[in-house]
């Protein structure tokens, strides 16, 4: 697996790293032993960059991620979890406060089996917070040792430029993939400027792009999907030959959609790392296959031409989660 570098002197990545949220929740049914032989199956392909997040399955998915790596050699892998993001009873709230920091880092580290978090991210940050106050805290982590490196989710340029000024951010987590490209405006050039790795969560467009969904009715009862608007109606109709189009481009490269969607993320440059989430074997093997793809100059041109910033149907969260990114 090739590898790339978190940060400006962060820990050395695979290129295509693992999502574990699905194996919890949010798409559909769950397997725990599925799940676990998906982990170490990713960590004999050389995949060794593992997110989750203390709000994945109320905990089950940090506990999860735990389990797995019993037994396994620590320093070959690179933890990644969140905390801020919580959701009680149906109710998505914010705690992006340094005492909810540091209370929430003790509990992650309890599930995960572990005296240290590789890369400790604020999942979604409370505007009535201070960046300095949140990120000052996370310092604190790291010079007490449980966390080696902070990261942020959904934030915006101008939060990003404060929270490093008070302390070296390595990663920033965020919305990207040939069907969402907001963040190349600013938030993408603020990143290069910063060194701070992108790390692109629904690298596929929440598996739209490899063009298995036609509709939300085959979808499970709790599947998030159903409740996506760009999976919804007219927006779904537009959608639907966004998709159409990746097929077409993807055949042409000898690929497969899937994998020419993150190919294409991949060539966007050395510091963007995207973590894919499958649950299956399967799917995490032709994930990691896409490091090894090669795109040229006109497939490149021709996916920019055909997909480009705004082409998607639909915002990309309802709105109550909408308020909740790039703050």
């Amino acid at each position: 697996m090739k590898q790339r570098t978190l940060g400006i002197d962060g820990p050395s990545v695979s290129a295509v790293g693992l999502g574990l949220m699905g194996m919890s929740e949010f798409y559909g049914a769950t397997d725990d032993t599925q799940s676990i032989a998906t982990i170490h199956r990713a960590l004999d392909l050389g995949v060794n960059l593992l997110d989750t997040a203390d709000v994945y399955g109320a905990g089950h998915n940090e506990t999860l991620l735990g389990r797995a790596l019993a037994g396994r050699r620590r320093e070959e892998v690179v933890v990644a979890t969140k905390f801020g993001a919580r959701l009680h009873e149906g109710t998505f709230t914010v705690d992006s406060t340094p005492q909810y920091a540091k209370k929430a880092v003790d509990a992650s580290l309890t599930r995960l089996g572990l005296d240290h978090v590789d890369l400790y991210y604020l999942h979604r940050r409370d505007p009535a917070v201070p960046i300095e106050d949140t990120v000052g805290a996370l310092a604190e982590l790291v010079t007490e040792g449980k966390i080696r490196h902070i990261g942020l989710s959904e934030v915006n340029a101008d939060t990003l430029r404060r929270a490093h000024a008070v302390h070296p951010i390595t990663a920033l987590q965020s919305e990207y993939s040939l069907w969402e490209r907001g963040l190349e405006t600013e938030i993408l050039p603020t990143t290069r400027e910063l060194g701070i790795t992108l790390v692109p969560y629904s690298p596929v467009g929440r598996g739209f792009l490899s063009g298995a969904i036609k509709d939300t009715a085959s979808l499970a009862a709790d599947d998030y999907r159903r409740f996506d608007p760009r999976f919804q109606g007219d927006n779904l109709r537009r959608n639907l030959h966004l998709a159409d189009q990746v097929r077409t481009f993807a055949a042409e490269a000898g690929l497969t959609p899937t994998q020419l969607a993150l190919a294409w993320l991949l060539h966007q440059g050395d510091d963007i790392v995207p973590i894919p989430g499958t649950k299956r074997i399967s799917y995490l093997e032709e994930n990691t296959a896409a490091a090894d793809a090669r795109l040229d100059a006109d497939h490149l041109a021709a996916l920019d031409a055909a997909l480009p910033p705004g082409a998607a149907a639909g915002p990309r969260y309802p709105d109550q989660l909408m308020d909740r990114v790039n703050n």
